[in-house]
C-alpha cells in the first residue's frame, strides 16, 4: 500500500519499510531480494544489465558517500557497454519509472537523490 508517509514491502516474509515513493527508510534493509521484490511491484523484469547497474549505484555510493550523477553512470557504461548501451537512453530504457537516477537507486537501496522531489 501506497502513501505518502511511507508504506511496506514484503520481503522473505519480513515487511521492510519505505517512504512513499518506494525508497528505503533504513538502509541496512537492502537485499537482492528487495530488490526483485521492488521491480516485481514495478513490472521490471530483472536482467543481467539491470543487475550490473544496481551493483554500479552501490559502489559508487559506497566509495564516494553520494549517488551516482547520470553523468557519470553514462560514462561508466559507454566504457563497459560501448556508447549505444550506455547511453543516457538506453539507461532509461532500462528503468523506465524515473530512470537509473530514481528506480535504478530506489532497487539498489539508495536514498533519493539530493533535489528529487
Amino acid at each position: 500500500m501506497t502513501n505518502p508517509l511511507g508504506r511496506t514491502i514484503l520481503v522473505n516474509g519480513r515487511e521492510i519499510e519505505t517512504d512513499g515513493e518506494g525508497y528505503l527508510k533504513n538502509l541496512q534493509d537492502w537485499s537482492e531480494d528487495f530488490a526483485r521484490a521492488t521491480a516485481q511491484e514495478e513490472h521490471l523484469d530483472m536482467t543481467v544489465e539491470h543487475w550490473e547497474v544496481i551493483r554500479y549505484l552501490r559502489h559508487y555510493y559506497h566509495e564516494h558517500r553520494v549517488q551516482a550523477q547520470v553523468r557519470a553512470m553514462i560514462q561508466h557504461f559507454k566504457q563497459r557497454w560501448g556508447p549505444e548501451r550506455g547511453s543516457n537512453r538506453y539507461l532509461h530504457e532500462l528503468f523506465p519509472v524515473g530512470g537509473p537516477q530514481k528506480q535504478g537507486n530506489r532497487l539498489a537501496g539508495l536514498l533519493r537523490t539530493k533535489g528529487e522531489h
